[in-house]
């Protein structure tokens, strides 16, 4: 999961960089594209024909289709609003992850993994310092994306176990394939070379995060799993440094502080928990 969190943003990154240039619905379109371009050919060496019939293929598609909302609706929010902003409030879904384990996957909750993500929450908030003092409609869009995330997360630990992860790889990149194709015609605008391989690097990217994060839900559940999310914010302050300008202050240095420790505490402390 920590490896996942740190790749992760690199894409948030690129996309953030080409969306002054390209539209939308493009840079969505490539995110899925290219990893469905990747990641397919490996997956049916490595496990035939049984690629194009998995275990669940509904639910396989609902988990990419969630996958797809939750991309649109972030890279729609980053257009508009700062990224630490945007991030401050799509890791929201880590609780959201929590309180809907308990709810749809019938997973008992440790009291201590409730507090664990409300202090993670909290160093969130203290490392991005979002302005919630004045409302921008862009603020509801990264709300969605969190809320589409937390199903897919949810989704994703549902099939975990009985998949193998290449498989679901590919079938999460399936429904963003097929829907952004039929619509980036309408919006397609003819990238330099350099940015042509930043947008397949969105999908490179994204499928390499994305299998890491397949991998974790193999040996974990989602309860357990959700506050490391938190990790995702060091790299996000790191890139917002290097690529925006973005220097964090003694308030931002406190939330790391809490955001690490809650990954410790949760390392040593897991707590007991069964399947409800």
């Amino acid at each position: 999961m920590i490896g996942a969190m740190v790749v992760v943003p690199f894409m948030d990154a690129l996309a953030k960089l080409l969306s002054s240039r390209y539209p939308l619905l493009q840079l969505v379109w490539a995110r899925f594209f290219f990893h469905f371009a990747l990641v397919l050919p490996i997956a049916l060496w490595r496990h035939g024909g049984g690629v194009l019939t998995p275990p669940r293929p509904m639910l396989q598609i609902g988990r990419g289709l969630c996958l797809t909302g939750a991309t649109l609706f972030f890279f729609a929010a980053i257009r508009t609003i700062p990224l630490a902003d945007a991030i401050a409030l799509i890791f929201f879904d880590a609780v959201i992850v929590v309180v809907l384990s308990g709810v749809l996957l019938r997973e008992q909750v440790p009291p201590q993994r409730w507090v664990a993500s409300v202090v993670g929450l909290v160093g969130v908030v203290l490392i991005v310092q979002p302005g919630f003092g004045e409302f921008r409609w862009a603020s509801l869009l990264a709300l969605a994306a969190a809320f589409f995330f937390a199903l897919y997360f949810l989704s994703t630990r549902l099939l975990s176990g009985n998949t193998p992860p290449l498989v679901m790889l590919a079938w999460q990149g399936v429904g963003g394939f097929v829907l952004m194709s039929a619509l980036v015609p309408l919006v397609w605008v003819t990238p330099t070379p350099t940015d042509l391989a930043m947008m397949a690097a969105l999908g490179v990217i994204g499928a390499s995060g994305h299998l890491l994060l397949i991998r974790a839900f193999e040996y974990a559940e989602a309860s357990l799993l959700a506050p490391f999310l938190y990790t995702e914010i060091i790299m996000q302050v790191l890139l917002g440094y290097w690529l925006f300008g973005d220097i964090p202050d003694s308030w931002a240095f406190g939330g790391i502080t809490l955001i690490i420790g809650v990954g410790l505490y949760l390392s040593l402390n897991p707590g007991k928990h069964r399947p409800g």
